[in-house]
């Protein structure tokens, strides 16, 4: 019961914080103004940037009364959580200016993000043998790559997929959604109960966000959605992995990573730096072929709810 009144309350408070929050964007002109010389820019009006604060503030307030274990962990999800909502709002201002924001100031926070949280005891530590049945630890060094890179990496792609109103936002429900299930399975009530706040704050921020988008949540929302799925998947179904299950979570945020994986090889080969933005997301491929952009969502959520229901069936044949 606690998880579903949890889902409910986050739908309904980014349900309720966004109109004024959209209000206030108007008049401070914290806008994203449609451009005819960016393919990326499908919009033809200004759209608010301001749904990621209400994606944070409805996480914080639920995580506090049903999640809240202990403040050293607290003090990492939540901090680690506000730093990278402030430095994408900044990334957000400027872009509402026409200017772009250094990657090196991002780069940075969202590095020293996952780090907070590999602090807290947040950690991917190893994994058990499927042969012998023994739980095999990593070297210290090999645990702090991989969750800081984990952590960094989620919270990149996810960002890097909202380029098209309602799929980031749908990606993640479904994600999280998958993560949940997991979790539930796994008898880990912690990390269940945050992905149930999760996906209610995505569907709530959903609710404006499906095309035509009355809102937009920004890099800032868009990379705290990441960053916390990241860690849910930390606390969760990466904890005592077998070998074949450490595939759960890659294959419950597939699309978001496969894609950007194939993005970021693409622009190496063709020498350009992977953090620069351009068209050649899978949205954005799929969107020159013809297909009306709520085509591309529904096809691409297809794809992540069939590798999502593949995960769980993997962890169910354990």
């Amino acid at each position: 019961m606690n998880y579903i009144v949890a889902f409910v309350f986050a739908i309904a408070i980014v349900i309720a914080l966004i109109p004024p929050l959209r209000k206030l964007a108007l008049k401070i002109g914290f806008v994203d103004k449609p451009q005819t010389n960016n393919e990326r820019k499908i919009h033809r009006e200004p759209i608010p940037l301001t749904a990621g604060i209400a994606i944070y503030v409805a996480f914080v307030l639920l995580y506090l009364i049903f999640v809240h274990d202990n403040w050293v962990k607290t003090g990492a999800i939540l901090g680690g959580g506000l730093i990278i909502l402030i430095i994408g709002l900044v990334d957000d201002w400027y872009k509402t200016h026409g200017k772009e924001f250094a990657s090196l100031p991002k780069f940075v926070v969202q590095m020293g993000a996952a780090i907070l949280v590999y602090s807290s005891g947040i950690v991917f530590s190893g994994f058990e043998n499927p042969f012998t049945g023994s739980y095999y630890m990593l070297p210290e060094i090999f645990q702090f790559l991989f969750t800081v890179l984990w952590i960094f990496g989620v919270t990149t792609v996810i960002n890097f997929t909202d380029g098209i109103d309602g799929l980031a936002s749908g990606l993640s429900a479904i994600s999280g959604g998958t993560l949940l299930v997991v979790a539930l399975v796994m008898g880990q009530s912690e990390s269940a109960m945050m992905a149930a706040i999760l996906v209610g704050a995505s569907l709530g921020y959903l609710r404006y966000n499906r095309p035509p988008a009355k809102v937009f949540m920004g890099d800032a929302g868009a990379t705290f959605l990441g960053f916390i799925l990241a860690v849910i998947a930390l606390n969760g179904a990466f904890k005592q992995a077998t070998v074949l299950s450490l595939f759960i979570p890659i294959l419950a945020l597939s699309v978001p990573i496969l894609d950007n994986l194939r993005v970021v090889i693409w622009r190496m080969m063709k020498g350009v730096p992977f953090y620069k933005a351009d068209a050649s997301q899978a949205h954005y491929v799929l969107l020159k072929t013809g297909m009306k952009p709520v085509q591309v969502v529904s096809f691409l959520y297809l794809i992540n709810i069939c590798t999502g229901l593949f995960s769980i069936i993997l962890l169910l044949i354990q």
